[in-house]
């Protein structure tokens, strides 16, 4: 059973590589530069086990709660983990104990909470990702572009907090030309405050189109491993 889920996953896991170097060759870049998040969030430390064995080496996850047990299951040096969903002010010091990278960084009050723990914690580094709301949906997280500039001030004098990059969640379009726009003014926008920064944007959908605007980091689930069960 084990063989057989591992042999699938590696299968989805070499079509998905095989679509990132065909978008990174068309815009003239190299493929090794991307760095794949197989988004882990429902299911089980099973599948993560088989995912790991295929050859997916960095997670994604939703929700604290939820990946701590799987973490805790798979262990916290098996993988890189990254926390990909919004963050509560509640669920902070458990993300510094568990995650590698946080990409839903959207408010000074979240970084000085998250700089703090780091401090009480004895944790020397924490890489984070603005997540910045572009398209003002009123379910999707993120800060405004407005408010940026006072939160990149603290992150450049933060002690703790590596202000690696920027993120985002644009909305979801049948013809992913349309989400282009969002991606390509994510870049500009770290190109004009951190150059040379991390760019997380790009799921299963449109991830092919996020690479030719820039994308280093892209976010990948159903493509891997299939449709998630909620129930």
């Amino acid at each position: 059973m084990i063989e057989l889920m591992v042999e699938k996953l590696a299968s989805r896991l070499a079509k998905v590589w095989a679509e990132i170097r065909r978008a990174a060759e068309k815009a003239n870049r190299n493929a090794n530069q991307i760095k794949l998040v197989a988004v882990s969030k429902t299911h089980g430390a099973e599948t993560i086990k088989a995912a790991i064995e295929a050859g997916a080496k960095v997670f994604g996850e939703n929700k604290v709660q939820e990946a701590e047990g799987k973490i805790n299951q798979i262990g916290r040096e098996k993988a890189e983990w990254h926390l990909i969903g919004h963050l509560q002010s509640n669920k902070a010091r458990k993300a510094v104990r568990l995650f590698d990278v946080i990409h839903s960084l959207d408010s000074v009050e979240l970084a000085e909470r998250l700089e703090r723990i780091c401090e009480e914690e004895n944790r020397h580094s924490l890489s984070v990702f603005v997540q910045i709301d572009l398209a003002k949906e009123a379910t999707k997280n993120g800060i405004e572009e407005k408010d940026l500039p006072a939160l990149v001030e603290f992150l450049r004098g933060a002690k703790h907090l590596k202000f690696g990059g920027l993120m985002i969640v644009p909305p979801y379009f049948d013809d992913t030309e349309k989400v282009r726009p969002y991606f390509r003014r994510l870049r500009e926008i770290r190109d004009e405050i951190l150059p040379g920064g991390e760019l997380s944007m790009g799921m299963s959908h449109d991830f092919a189109v996020a690479i030719e605007e820039g994308a280093t980091l892209i976010r990948v689930g159903t493509a891997i491993f299939g449709e998630r069960d909620y129930s």
